[in-house]
């Protein structure tokens, strides 16, 4: 019976996600849309200056611009997002790789966390462009620094959502796996890890979102590839249409990873989207 009552009731779901979705995504879309149009009226009536807010119809031109003839040097649109993407990721994925063992271990010794609390909260604090002066000194104007740089501000908003994901997993928990005589390991493997995993993804989150705000002043300085410094050649240049399409164009790259990730998150604790949705 239970069975036969569930039935019934999936084809009812399943024909309410597609209206469901079209009207999250036409959400989604209304408020740019009503952006646009009254940044296009408000020039066009003479409110707004079009050399310091060009409407969005010139911006359409300089994203053609870029597209199809590059700049600065004919540098095309599509190597200007891919260097961004790629220093980006490359910083990011260093980061979490390095935080995640090393929050697991500080998050499950008591004293380790007491010890390293001063130091991380004081690494936090200090802004990771202030440190690009001392980053080309000891290694350059190319890539290296650039990465290395993006890493140190992913690394130390990570580090402590993998600490806090480790510490503050539910202690009823544990000592269920415990009355089940499961051994240490299999408590980590089969308890903690899975319930610190949606923390430790929230913080990836918050950690890409640092890294794309982090690439934006390493590019501005030694390389002509990259979004970074097709803002700075178009301030040069006195294009604040570029700019404004190049700031436009990291925010909807960054908008893309972090859905990518959620994506990613989605798939793999399918059981957080069930509480998520019982929440709700």
């Amino acid at each position: 019976m239970a069975l036969a009552d569930a039935r019934p009731q999936s084809g009812p779901a399943r024909i309410r996600r597609g209206p469901d979705r079209i009207l999250s995504a036409a959400r989604w879309l209304l408020l740019p849309a009503l952006v646009l149009v009254s940044w296009e009226l408000a020039v066009g009536l003479g409110w707004l200056r079009p050399f310091s807010f060009p409407p969005p119809s010139r911006l359409a031109a300089a994203l053609a611009e870029l597209v199809m003839r590059g700049f600065p040097q004919g540098e095309r649109l599509w190597v200007h997002v891919g260097m961004t993407l790629l220093r980006v990721l490359e910083g990011c994925v260093l980061a979490i790789a390095a935080a995640i063992p090393l929050g697991i271990l500080i998050g499950s010794v008591r004293a380790l966390d007491q010890l390293t609390l001063p130091i991380i909260t004081f690494a936090r604090s200090v802004a990771s462009l202030s440190l690009l002066p001392l980053a080309i000194i000891w290694f350059g104007t190319g890539e290296l620094s650039k990465v290395l740089l993006i890493a140190y501000g992913c690394f130390w908003t990570m580090l402590p959502n993998v600490i806090a994901a480790v510490k503050y997993v539910d202690p009823l928990l544990i000592r269920a796996a415990q009355t089940l005589d499961t051994g240490r390991g299999g408590i980590f493997l089969r308890v903690v890890l899975p319930a610190a995993l949606p923390r430790m993804f929230a913080g990836a989150r918050v950690a890409i979102g640092v890294g794309f705000m982090i690439i934006v002043g390493a590019e501005m300085i030694g390389t002509i590839q990259g979004l970074g410094a097709l803002i700075m050649e178009a301030r040069t240049f006195y294009r604040s249409d570029i700019t404004i399409v190049g700031m436009m164009l990291i925010g909807l790259i960054g908008f893309g990873v972090l859905g990518g990730l959620g994506w990613l998150e989605r798939r793999l604790l399918p059981w957080q989207t069930g509480l998520e949705q019982v929440r709700r």
